[in-house]
Order: C-alpha cells, then sequence, then structure tokens
C-alpha cells in the first residue's frame, strides 16, 4: 500500500513539474497560447519583481538618485512590460481587462522591490 501512495505522489510532483516548466517555456516562447489568465498574469508579477529588484541595483551602481531615477524607474518598468505582452506575447488586452490592468499589474510591489535594490547598492 505504501508503495502505491509513493507512485502517486511522485506521479503528483511529476505533473506539476511539467506544469511549471510548461509555465516557463510559454513565458519565453513567442506568441504563446495561455489558456489560464492567471498563469500569463502571474508570469507578469513575477517578471516584473525580478525587474524591480535588477532595475533597483542598476540604479545603485550608476548611482541615479532623486525624482530622475523615479521616473526612469517608472518609464522603464512599465515599458518593458508592455513591450512584453503586446510585442513578444500579442496576448489580446481586452481578454485580461485592458492594456492598463497589464501594465499595472504588480507594479507596487515591483516598486517595494525596486527601493530595496536601490538601498543596497548605496
Amino acid at each position: 500500500m505504501t508503495s502505491k501512495l509513493k507512485s502517486s505522489e511522485k506521479n503528483g510532483a511529476t505533473i506539476k513539474s511539467q506544469a511549471l516548466d510548461s509555465v516557463w517555456t510559454r513565458a519565453f516562447t513567442s506568441n504563446s497560447e495561455w489558456p489560464d489568465k492567471e498563469e500569463f498574469l502571474d508570469v507578469i508579477y513575477w517578471s516584473r519583481q525580478a525587474l524591480g529588484i535588477i532595475i533597483g541595483l542598476l540604479w545603485g551602481l550608476i548611482p541615479l538618485k532623486g525624482f530622475i531615477a523615479l521616473l526612469l524607474f517608472v518609464l522603464v518598468n512599465a515599458g518593458l512590460i508592455y513591450i512584453y505582452f503586446t510585442n513578444f506575447q500579442s496576448v489580446d488586452e481586452e481578454e485580461y481587462g485592458g492594456a492598463w490592468e497589464l501594465t499595472k499589474e504588480g507594479f507596487m510591489t515591483s516598486f517595494a522591490g525596486f527601493l530595496v535594490g536601490t538601498f543596497f547598492m548605496w
């Protein structure tokens, strides 16, 4: 009985792993199909978090400070995400509530990551 339980646990982990690999593959493949809207929103959210930290570290290295740094962060962050979902993935924005909804997805937490990244470089 325990051997059957272990094999089903392994199969469950395998299915989960394949689903995760599939999301990563679709995230880095141009014009991917996104049957689950939440998966695409998760990709936007987490890529924006990584982008916020990377931009924060970069701005800290340069060093960019003040209003110019904040404005450039907003423009670069929103611009790269906008280019990602319009040109690279070519999704229909209306399925997700419009371009504005996708552009602001996870923005405030990305801004917090940006501030932390900048803080570590000062």
